[in-house]
């Protein structure tokens, strides 16, 4: 079977991972390529996500590795086995890759915690609001991309349902409750939503008020997610090229101060409605 040309984010990510075991281990690429029978050009196809490994020589590296965290090697494992046919398939081709990345991150994290500075976050937004944000794109997007980028997010948004869903924590600036996506209605819409999703099970939501002074990465819109061991967390940036994924051990450290910086600065769950709730009644009365 020949090797597939884009490798997935997911692929990517165990690809870097093969080969910072080997690295680690002071393993040469030669060295691998004799361990694991296969010529030293499949080891490197290996290591860009390119080509998959089987469970056997995943095992086979890591025990040559020294690597005896099971719960790790059992991730990398999950993530090399084809599965099944994931809802955002559908989507391949059609929507950029970045796209169908975050919703593979989002449906394999264990725990989420998103940092939005101007905007509600997408795993709560309204179908309205989101046409806001997607309406806003430069170059204009044409609506048909539109449409299927809202209907993606939507599909995203089912990752919160059920009882498997992973615990999530919105910490949303007070900006984000003040900007206008869509006008003054939509926006109520969306906080009144907001205040719904506010209350579902596993799903908190933390504002940061313009009194409570600046913060670290202020401006970044920040995805967290925990994989299911910590070697394995991902820090998902928004850019307007697309998304960038980040997962070397100092910027996820990096990343998690910050997140814990501005659930400092957040009010409580409580007051935070509290909070939501006053300004979609002054957006109300507005109106």
């Amino acid at each position: 079977m020949p090797p597939k040309p884009v490798p997935t984010q997911r692929q990517r990510r165990l690809g870097h991972e093969l080969r910072r075991m080997r690295v680690a281990a002071g393993m040469s690429a030669e060295e691998a390529a004799k361990l694991l029978g296969v010529d030293r050009g499949k080891i490197s196809y290996m290591e860009s996500g390119i080509r998959t490994i089987s469970e056997e020589r995943l095992r086979t590296l890591a025990h040559h590795c020294g690597c005896s965290d099971e719960k790790y090697v059992a991730a990398l494992i999950e993530m090399a086995s084809a599965g099944t046919q994931a809802w955002w398939e559908q989507y391949r081709g059609a929507l950029p890759q970045g796209l169908l990345d975050i919703a593979e991150l989002e449906a394999r994290a264990t725990r989420m915690r998103a940092a939005c500075t101007v905007h509600i976050p997408g795993l709560l937004q309204t179908t309205d609001y989101a046409l806001a944000v997607f309406r806003a794109v430069l170059p204009p997007l044409p609506e048909h991309e539109v449409a299927m980028r809202v209907a993606h997010r939507s599909h995203r948004q089912e990752v919160l349902a059920g009882n498997a869903a992973p615990p999530f924590i919105g910490i949303v600036h007070e900006a984000a409750l003040r900007m206008q996506f869509g006008g003054p209605r939509v926006t109520r819409e969306q906080l009144e939503y907001l205040l719904v999703q506010s209350e579902t099970e596993g799903v908190t939501v933390l504002v940061v008020p313009f009194a409570n002074g600046g913060f670290p990465g202020a401006g970044q819109t920040v995805l967290y997610a925990e994989g299911p061991s910590e070697q394995l967390d991902t820090v998902q940036i928004d850019n307007s090229h697309g998304p960038d994924f980040l997962y070397g051990e100092k910027e996820l450290s990096k990343y998690r101060a910050h997140l814990d910086r501005m659930e400092d600065l957040a009010l409580s769950p409580d007051d935070s409605r509290d909070f939501i709730h006053t300004i979609a009644q002054g957006l109300q009365e507005a109106s």
